[in-house]
C-alpha cells in the first residue's frame, strides 16, 4: 500500500483529502504545518505528499525546500494543494521541486487524476 502525507493547517482540509486518499487505497499520514511533515518524512518518507503552501511555523514551499534536501527526499512526488494559483507561485514550487498543483477547493476527481499523471495509480 503507497502512503500519502497530508500537510495542511486546516483540519476540515486534511480529513477530505483522508477520505478521499483512503478511497484510492492509500496509507494517510497527517500533519499539520510543514515542521511537523518535516519530522514525519525524516522518520519515514512517504511515497507521496499533498501539501498546502500558507501554514504557521513552516509554509508549505519551506518544506518542500528542506524535504528536497533531506536524505532520501529527491523520492516522494510532491503535489501542492493550495489557494495560491498566480503563475509565480506555481513556477516557484515547481522550481522547488513540485511535481504538480492542484488548486482549492479539489475533489476526489481531480487528486485522482493528477496522482495519475504523476505515476503514484
Amino acid at each position: 500500500m503507497k502512503s500519502c502525507l497530508v500537510v495542511d493547517d486546516s483540519k476540515v482540509i486534511r480529513m477530505v483529502a483522508r477520505r478521499i486518499l483512503e478511497e484510492m487505497s492509500f496509507e494517510v499520514w497527517e500533519a499539520e504545518d510543514g515542521q511537523v511533515a518535516l519530522e514525519k518524512c525524516l522518520e519515514q518518507m512517504p511515497d507521496a505528499v499533498l501539501l498546502d503552501w500558507n501554514m504557521p511555523i513552516k509554509s508549505g514551499i519551506d518544506f518542500l525546500r528542506d524535504l528536497r534536501d533531506a536524505p532520501g527526499g529527491d523520492e516522494p512526488v510532491v503535489v501542492f494543494c493550495t489557494t495560491e494559483n498566480d503563475l509565480e507561485h506555481i513556477q516557484e514550487a515547481i522550481s522547488a521541486g513540485a511535481n504538480e498543483y492542484i488548486m482549492k477547493p479539489f475533489d476526489s476527481e481531480i487528486i485522482q487524476a493528477k496522482f495519475e499523471q504523476v505515476g503514484l495509480i
